[in-house]
């Protein structure tokens, strides 16, 4: 892992009140070239050159599971039936992902603690294979990100994170190294678990170098800043977060599609809508939508995850040149997977048995 030294900015109160606020509360200066060039391939290479790289570009958490038959009512106190500690966050858990199904590199930008859950947090992703984390750089002056899992007996969860590395650890932004790297991507992975403005520093490395961005929408529940949403070419929510950043009801099918077009009327020309137990829909701007259900699971054991694996699985397919329906069925794919196995990075499937399940089941 990269060592970086950092000083931490004095906290302060960033004002949300809207879907989307207009200002960026701290101004990104990006050491990259506006222009890339690269050199030509013959048609062989080209053809038998692998996929570019995909880039991720946020959160690592020390996941603390515990089991729970409910959740506690305010003032009680219970007893869980298990407990243990496995690594997490959204952006570990995508690149973990991207890692076990993607034929080209994926790597990891990231800021753990210079403590316990960090080096926890390395041994995974390393043990988790494929994922490149020289660019995960350790704040000496931060504790690493954590998050409290409360795990149902059906496999759902409620969970509490805790910032720490992951919203303090960047004070110097991100590195002109890694705004190369990113420059270079077939695609990159953003998420909420990080700040705004870091997300907007990436993004517009990658627009600069016309590398599509991603963006899931977990996380804060801020309203996003418009300087972010209009560099964000797919926004990934599941129907919850769509709620709560539009302001719109999302119970129906018909609800989920005009609160879809709100983020359209934003700027956003693709929303892909992860629809839990119902599959997932891609609402393209001026097109009809295109739906994906779910591909069952033999059963299911634990959610958390589930909709990191399929936002990184769809990623994957689209730098392969898939086209969109088919990105969403290689991602349901990979989430059905994921959800039949206890923890987040321990449940992401290899490409393997993506592919093996994907023969299994009838072409639609």
């Amino acid at each position: 892992m990269a060592q970086a030294r950092v000083r931490l900015p004095p906290a302060g109160p960033t004002p949300a009140t809207a879907f989307l606020s207009g200002s960026n509360p701290r101004p990104a200066h990006l050491p990259f070239s506006s222009k890339r060039t690269p050199a030509p391939l013959s048609a062989a290479a080209a053809a038998n050159a692998p996929p570019a790289p995909i880039v991720v570009v946020g959160s690592a958490n020390a996941d603390i599971y515990v089991e729970v038959d409910r959740l506690p009512l305010v003032g009680e106190t219970v007893a869980a039936c298990a407990g243990r500690s496995l690594a997490g966050g959204k952006g570990a858990n995508q690149a973990a992902c991207g890692g076990r199904l993607a034929l080209g590199p994926t790597y990891l930008v990231a800021r753990v603690g210079d403590d316990a859950n960090g080096r926890l947090l390395e041994g995974a992703l390393a043990d988790a294979g494929g994922v490149r984390t020289d660019r995960v750089a350790r704040a000496p002056d931060a504790p690493s990100g954590h998050a409290v899992v409360m795990l149902m007996p059906d496999g759902q969860n409620s969970i509490i994170i805790v910032g720490g590395a992951n919203m303090e650890g960047w004070a110097a932004g991100i590195g002109a190294e890694d705004l190369e790297l990113i420059q270079k991507a077939g695609v990159l992975l953003l998420q909420r678990e990080i700040p705004d403005w870091v997300n907007t520093q990436a993004a517009q490395a990658a627009k600069s170098a016309g590398v599509p961005v991603i963006m899931d929408a977990g996380g804060m529940d801020a309203p996003v800043p418009g300087e972010l949403l209009s560099l964000v070419d797919i926004f990934s929510p599941n129907e919850t977060e769509l709620a709560r950043l539009t302001g719109m009801p999302t119970e129906t099918f018909e609800q989920i599609s005009q609160a879809a077009g709100e983020c359209h009327k934003m700027g956003v020309k693709e929303v892909l809508v992860k629809l839990g137990s119902q599959g997932s829909a891609l609402f393209v701007e001026g097109e009809e939508p295109i739906r994906q259900p779910i591909i069952p699971a033999t059963e299911v054991i634990d959610t958390t995850g589930a909709g990191d694996t399929f936002t990184s699985a769809f990623a994957v397919a689209l730098v392969e040149g898939k086209p969109k329906k088919e990105c969403m069925r290689f991602a349901a794919a990979a989430a059905s997977l994921c959800v039949r196995v206890k923890g987040a990075i321990p449940s992401m499937p290899d490409r393997k048995s993506v592919m093996k399940l994907l023969e299994s089941i009838q072409v639609e």
